[in-house]
């Protein structure tokens, strides 16, 4: 064994000459470090006589040192890791503004549909990309879950946790064990989470439709500022509602006390007697923008072309419609609204599955009621109808909406996207339209990257149709096509929003044409009435149905809703009444939003004017 005298002098061997590594110390960012014989003795020295100092000591120092090589904001080291992404010049500015001005707390409040998804990703990116940030929380209302989930993942491949998942909720502890968490404010708010959440650290927090923070009194508001943080970004097009107190209580979760106490903001800055005109405009102008950016539509490129929505209305065959009543009566016979037990062992979200792949395709069902049929969960009685469904689904004859799509598509030779939500439903298509002579090319979440880019250069040269799934065509820039049909229709309006913006977004020059396909009597066929109708959904701007959904019940989302009436409803007159009354819901949820919308604009264009 040497002894620490030979230890030594081996190392002073090793150090003879002056030498020098590159050392990838930052990710994307790799510097020359030179070694000198001279200065480092000096440590090895004190090595060999145990003078060190401590592990936390030399943790903090090599974070001080990646900091100091890391570029500076101007350079956006996030940019070379997005896909599908190109973000806008206004959008790289408001990054590199939060970044360097705003000290990674602001309030994001650009007009509905600028993107300001975009803007905190790429904002998150910059300082997980620099060792500034590992611990995150999104929250957001239980309808985007799924969405920020899907965007972080397929633009910045980001994977973040849901309390829905398996793996979250069998955990022990699992606001220690995974780094990046997405929750709905009211998941996070309960009784039987708060304290959890109110113990862990999060170096940042992203609250979306931050407006819901408005009032300070609310449980939500009281989560949020209690939370331990260091960036927290708040999202909304819309942060004041009835009151400017309510900017006051969204900008003190950002920087308490930057507009001092609420007393003393109502006193400087509320004209007495009108809570929503601003006095001391100048000075409040001066604060907001310490913490405020909004962008404005009408400043920047945004969309230019406009979109046109077609439905199509049609008919079942006998034997489809039969069927159709066939199963949905049984969906209603163990559906329970509200349930969160089970019938049988049936439970509310497959009934729901059954339901909506019925709207798509017989081919679609015929899995899933196989499938069932097989689990020996369910009563030996259930199981044998079951298989008796599955089997009379095989036997219907006539496919009335593929036979109405050939008529459609031989009205036009563009290029053309159809979706389905259903693998099984694109299956079908797919071979339905070869065999009618259509050269198609097919997208699908299950196909890997190299297939997918593959099958995107297909459609753009030689074929004329995509099929598509809706994971399939995340994260594609797809708008050197202009004719868009929905063979099926998803019960979350939102996705139906999303399908759209894969070809009515920036760079598209062409007006947009949607077909949407509407079998009579089916469920699909009552959302699409309720939605273009009551809404007019198809010439809302990008986010503004969310902004409308989001002021119906908060308990409940649009697809809950909608299957809460169907199985609820004893006949069609009543299935219209209750129908028509969620329909006036949507309508007051409108002239609501466009209310405020121009409260804010007006409000926000006196606070933030134009530069």
């Amino acid at each position: 064994m040497e002894s620490p005298e030979n230890s030594t002098a081996s190392s002073r061997n090793v150090l003879a000459t002056p030498e020098h590594s590159r050392l990838e110390i930052v990710p994307g960012v790799v510097v020359q470090v030179n070694f000198s014989p001279a200065e480092d003795q000096v440590i090895l020295d004190q090595m060999a006589q145990g003078k060190h100092g401590r592990a936390s000591d030399l943790y903090l120092r090599r974070q001080a040192l990646a900091v100091s090589l890391s570029p500076g904001f101007d350079t956006l080291l996030s940019l070379k890791v997005v896909r599908g992404i190109e973000p806008l010049d206004y959008q790289l500015a408001t990054v590199r503004h939060v970044l360097k001005n705003l000290r990674g707390r602001a309030l994001l409040c650009d007009e509905v549909g600028m993107g300001k998804t975009i803007e905190a990703g790429l904002i998150l990116m910059e300082y997980l990309m620099r060792g500034l940030v590992r611990r995150v929380l999104v929250l957001t209302p239980p309808s985007l879950v799924e969405q920020w989930q899907q965007e972080m993942q397929t633009k910045f491949n980001l994977d973040f946790i849901s309390y829905d998942n398996q793996a979250f909720k069998s955990h022990p502890h699992p606001l220690r064990e995974f780094p990046r968490i997405i929750a709905s404010l009211d998941t996070a708010k309960r009784e039987t989470h708060r304290d959890e959440v109110l113990t862990a650290e999060f170096d940042m927090v992203i609250v979306d439709e931050a407006h819901h923070l408005k009032n300070r009194r609310t449980q939500a508001y009281r989560l949020v500022s209690q939370l331990k943080k260091k960036y927290i970004l708040l999202l909304t097009a819309t942060p004041v509602e009835n009151d400017l107190e309510e900017l006051f209580n969204l900008i003190t979760l950002l920087q308490p006390g930057q507009l001092e106490t609420a007393a003393s903001f109502k006193r400087k800055y509320i004209t007495r007697g009108d809570p929503l005109k601003p006095k001391n405009a100048d000075d409040l102008k001066r604060l907001v923008r310490e913490v405020m950016v909004r962008n404005r539509r009408s400043e920047t490129s945004a969309i230019r072309s406009r979109r046109r929505a077609d439905i199509i209305e049609l008919s079942l065959s006998d034997d489809e419609m039969a069927f159709y009543n066939r199963l949905s009566s049984f969906v209603r016979g163990y559906y329970t609204p509200g349930l969160t037990g089970m019938k049988d062992g049936v439970n509310q979200f497959i009934l729901r599955t059954l339901q909506r792949e019925i709207g798509s395709s017989i081919e679609a069902v015929i899995p899933t009621l196989e499938k069932m049929a097989e689990n020996q969960v369910y009563p030996e009685v259930l199981r044998r109808v079951l298989i008796t469904l599955a089997s009379q689904a095989r036997e219907v004859k006539g496919r009335a909406k593929a036979e109405i799509l050939l008529k459609l598509l031989r009205q036009f030779d563009e290029k053309v996207i159809i979706f389905t939500c259903y693998l099984e439903t694109q299956a079908f298509l797919a071979r339905w339209l070869r065999e009618n002579g259509f050269s198609v090319a097919e997208l699908h979440g299950n196909m890997r990257r190299q297939e997918k880019e593959e099958q995107v250069q297909l459609f753009a040269s030689d074929a004329r149709i995509l099929v598509s799934t809706e994971t399939g065509s995340e994260g594609r820039n797809l708008q050197f096509c202009s004719h868009l049909v929905n063979y099926d229709l998803p019960w979350n309006p939102m996705r139906i929003e999303q399908r759209i913006g894969r070809i009515h977004r920036l760079g598209q020059e062409r007006d947009v044409r949607i077909y949407n396909l509407s079998a009579a009597g089916t469920v699909e066929a009552y959302i699409l009435e309720l939605l273009d109708a009551k809404i007019n959904m198809f010439q809302l701007v990008v986010g503004e149905l969310d902004m409308i959904l989001g002021n119906l019940d908060q308990k409940k989302d649009f697809e809950e809703l909608v299957m809460d009436i169907w199985a609820q409803a004893t006949d069609e007159t009543d299935l219209r009444r209750r129908l028509d009354h969620l329909g006036e819901q949507l309508i007051e949820a409108k002239k609501h939003y466009q209310a405020v919308k121009e409260l804010d604009e007006r409000l926000l264009g006196e606070l933030l004017p134009d530069e």
